[in-house]
């Protein structure tokens, strides 16, 4: 089963940047013959054209055509058939297009294998197959291939399978992104580019079946923005040599086999670093006080781990949160060690399944912006504060399994949350009674409420 996931923003801002730059060249130069034969013979092989015949077999110049652009030399330049409801075989033929550059044939039901005269073509330096219906290995190209032009390959929500070749890589001196994720590929991270491919700055990988460790040869990426491999089979712990990848805005291992402690001292070597997601795997140990060096960050996710103590005061100079999750660890103490005022940005604070003591810090209020916030199932007691009316966005709230007292004040002053959908306060205030149905019923948005016991949301 597939996953359905929005493309990462640099893909998507590097094709936009060719397509852009594609359809400033002319678009009413006569194509060859040839380029009408290679274009034809594309058509043929398809089961379902979505009405392309109707363009193509008409018009005598191909770049007059949907979804041709040729460049200022006569030369057909781009073909754009995203969303175009095609299915069949993409035919070798597209290579043979001497002066194509982009070829986006994304998010149609394509079947097949890709074609090895695609990905080693001498001229395509977008190539963006993507949400189809592929399938099978990546071609080897023969070793004696020249260095290819390739910058963008987008191969992601298909159904390939293997390994990936390393005489792909070999001859991808200029490829910046690689987005292979939704698909069945085996084997171990690939890092050929990161030695062969100077600019290389995208990889995603996640959703495979990838296996093994994580390899220290990715530490050799020096300029890798993004770093993807969640959701497959990886084991062992972050090697050393990743921390050498000081580039990085974007990492995420979530879902796999990882475990070992967060080094502190290798932490605050990744500066730049915008997301951080490690969640869903079996780290363990103290989150570090370097992490509170990492003042880019904006996402933080380190649930269902075995992470213990406390959170570090040094987290309130991550000024830029806007996302913290932490749910099922092992974290304790108090709460009010970190200064929540300086999370002006933070929308979601999820700390579910720890063992966190004390009150809700007043801190907490400040966080204006703030939309959900589960503190459920912890030791946290005390009566909520009337402050919690200032979060003017809040719409998912759930403190259950708590100790929290005075039910009849919590529900008064949580009646300010008009924002409020989702209300999970059950398996607190033992012994109380509950007030009038007119303050039950205060609530105008509420969709879901539980005042007794609480069906956790993962």
């Amino acid at each position: 089963m597939k996953h359905s996931k929005k493309e990462k923003s640099p893909m998507a801002s590097l094709r936009l940047a060719f397509v852009l730059l594609i359809s400033l060249v002319s678009p009413t130069s006569s194509c060859t013959q040839q380029e009408k034969i290679c274009l034809l013979r594309f058509l043929a092989g398809l089961s379902q054209d979505g009405g392309l015949a109707a363009s193509w077999r008409d018009g005598e110049d191909c770049c007059e055509w949907e979804g041709v652009t040729c460049g200022t030399d006569r030369a057909v330049a781009g073909v754009s058939l995203a969303s175009k409801s095609l299915e069949g075989n993409i035919s070798e033929s597209l290579g043979s297009l001497d002066g194509l550059k982009l070829l986006d044939l994304s998010h149609n039901s394509l079947s097949g294998c890709l074609p090895r005269g695609l990905v080693s073509s001498p001229s395509i330096v977008v190539l963006d197959v993507s949400f189809n219906r592929l399938s099978g290995a990546l071609h080897e190209l023969p070793s004696s291939t020249p260095p290819r032009p390739l910058q963008v390959l987008n191969i992601s929500s298909n159904s390939f399978t293997g390994m990936f070749p390393s005489t792909i890589w070999e001859s991808m001196e200029n490829l910046i992104a690689l987005n292979g994720s939704n698909n069945s590929f085996t084997g171990q991270i690939p890092t050929h580019f990161c030695n062969g491919s100077p600019s290389f700055a995208v990889l995603d990988l996640s959703y495979n079946k990838l296996r093994g460790s994580i390899p220290r040869g990715l530490g050799d990426c020096s300029v890798l923005r993004v770093l993807n491999a969640g959701y497959n089979n990886l084991s062992g712990t972050l090697p050393d040599e990743l921390f050498r990848a000081t580039s990085l805005e974007h990492l995420s291992f979530r879902n796999n086999e990882l475990h070992g402690v967060l080094d502190g001292a290798h932490i605050i070597n990744l500066g730049n670093l915008v997301t951080l997601n490690l969640g869903r795997n079996n780290f363990s140990g103290k989150l570090p006080d370097s992490i509170g060096q990492l003042k880019r960050m904006e996402e933080l996710y380190f649930d269902r781990n075995n992470m213990s103590g406390d959170l570090p005061s040094a987290l309130s100079n991550c000024t830029n949160l806007i996302t913290v999750d932490f749910k099922s660890n092992k974290f304790s103490g108090e709460l009010n060690k970190v200064d929540f005022s300086n999370f002006p940005n933070l929308t979601t604070l999820d700390l579910l399944y720890n063992n966190f003591t004390g009150t809700i810090p007043e801190s907490i209020y400040s966080c204006s912006k703030l939309i959900a916030l589960r503190l459920s199932a912890n030791n946290l007691h005390g009566q909520l504060s009337p402050k919690i009316g200032d979060l003017k966005h809040l719409a998912f709230l759930s403190l259950a399994f708590n100790s929290f007292v005075n039910i009849t004040n919590a529900l008064h002053i949580l009646q300010n949350c008009r924002q409020l959908t989702i209300l999970l306060i059950g398996d607190n205030f033992m012994a109380e009674l509950m007030p009038e149905d007119d303050i039950i019923d205060g609530f105008q948005n509420l969709q879901v409420r539980n005042l007794f016991q609480e069906d956790f949301i993962s």
